[in-house]
């Protein structure tokens, strides 16, 4: 059993690798067609460069699917890891270079998106009548692309959160596991300590019974007292 899952493990590290080699590849193009259409957009407003945009829209979606792929895998990963510290390594390893391409990711999309709403103010929202139905196209994808992109992140920062609360919990139980062990030991080697403890609670027991009473009988004295 524990050959399979190390085979599993590798097998899944190797699909990591792979992956975040694409995802390098396809994020230096990427952010290439993000800073190609900016400055192809300065030098000739009347061209909406719906080519350009259509490239770095498909390039985008490409890249999306590719992260969340890349997600999935790292929490196979975290399920099916074998224990050590250099296995909590290459997780957080894999983790820090998920979350360094999301962001790179990221980054370049607003830029090119913040690009596009400056053009379409520079042109006071009244495309050319050439490519009116083109563009409107081109905007409709691109907003639900950064509809998709938006749900996409905050899936991942929910499930991140999972992840460090289930790994918080699991740590803790943990803790308490090793707490609860101890604290039987403790008793195992030491008999006398259970029943010391029980005629001490049962002398608290006892004196408090007798405590009521006194009481509950000076009461009743001076109720008799009064009423005579």
């Amino acid at each position: 059993m524990s050959n399979l899952g190390s085979s599993s493990w590798e097998e899944l590290r190797k699909q990591a690798r792979q992956l975040e080699n694409d995802i390098d590849l396809k994020l230096v193009a990427f952010s290439k067609l993000g800073v190609s259409s900016g400055s192809s957009s300065l030098s000739s407003e009347s061209m909406p460069l719906i080519n350009t945009d259509d490239m770095f829209d498909t390039l985008s979606m490409e890249l999306q699917q590719l992260l969340n792929k890349l997600l999935a895998i790292n929490d196979k990963m975290a399920d099916i890891a074998p224990s050590g510290a250099a296995t909590m390594h290459t997780l957080k390893r894999h983790r820090e270079i998920l979350m360094d391409y999301q962001q790179e990711f990221s980054k370049t999309s607003a830029r090119v998106n913040a690009r596009r709403e400056r053009e379409e103010l520079l042109r006071g929202g009244s495309p050319p009548p050439s490519s009116s139905a083109g563009l409107s196209r081109r905007d409709q994808y691109t907003k639900e692309a950064n509809h998709l992109h938006s749900s996409h992140i905050l899936v991942d920062e929910q499930l991140n959160i999972a992840m460090e609360a289930r790994e918080h919990l699991t740590s803790q139980r943990q803790v308490f596991k090793r707490m609860q062990t101890r604290f039987n030991d403790i008793t195992n080697r030491f008999p006398m300590l259970n029943s010391l403890m029980f005629r001490i609670n049962a002398r608290k027991r006892r004196d408090s019974l007798i405590i009521g009473g006194v009481v509950g009988i000076c009461t009743f004295l001076l109720l008799l007292y009064a009423f005579h």
